[in-house]
């Protein structure tokens, strides 16, 4: 499985065993109830431990050249890596895999662009930009099927050949076993937050 800002494809997803358990369990319920008036069982499910969230550092790098090969391709500047924008793209990363959702608005429901700003600053440029990018895959993701994802959706594919951006902060990681959105899968997500400030 895979997703793109929140999109998540489900075809050709069988159901999980979690899922098929708790099916089971309903129709027993429902079979019970109406073969025997009132009887009513009980069922309680607790829920299983989170994972930590590992950073995945090395991939950071590896889509940062690809992302660059890409670019030159279409003749553009590379993009340097930014500390800064590393750092609002590693919160944003994080909180997601942690508490289970995936979109470009925090988790206190915040606009993307005011949570880069805290990190990657306007005061004293007269013009600042920046822009961002989120992909997830089951279990893992590589560097090219990152890249080849977002250049296979217009929205994002332009983001990646903006010729405005110098600057890119890029954040991985990685959860075996990551909530909500993700149903306890195993996920690897990706942030990447662009910018320019001159």
């Amino acid at each position: 499985m895979a997703g793109l800002d929140g999109e998540v494809d489900l075809s050709g997803m069988g159901l999980g065993g979690k899922k098929k358990l708790a099916l089971f369990l309903l129709g027993a319920a429902l079979l019970c109830g109406g073969l025997a008036g009132l009887l009513v069982a009980p069922v309680a499910f607790s829920a299983p431990a989170r994972a930590q969230v590992k950073a995945v550092t090395p991939l950071n790098g590896q889509i940062l050249r690809e992302l660059n090969r890409v670019r030159q391709a279409h003749g553009l500047v590379p993009l340097e890596h930014s500390s800064m924008l590393a750092a609002a793209a590693s919160g944003h990363s994080r909180s997601m895999a942690a508490k289970g959702y995936f979109a470009h608005r925090s988790a206190d429901g915040s606009v993307f662009w005011t949570r880069i700003k805290r990190f990657y600053p306007s005061t004293g440029y007269g013009y600042w930009e920046v822009g961002e990018n989120l992909v997830w895959a089951a279990p893992e993701l590589g560097a090219k099927r990152a890249v080849r994802m977002w250049m296979a959706s217009p929205e994002h594919r332009a983001n990646l050949l903006n010729p405005r951006w110098r600057q890119i902060g890029l954040a991985a990681v990685h959860s075996s076993s990551a909530p909500g959105a993700y149903e306890d899968m195993a996920v690897t997500i990706v942030t990447a937050d662009f910018g320019v400030r001159s």
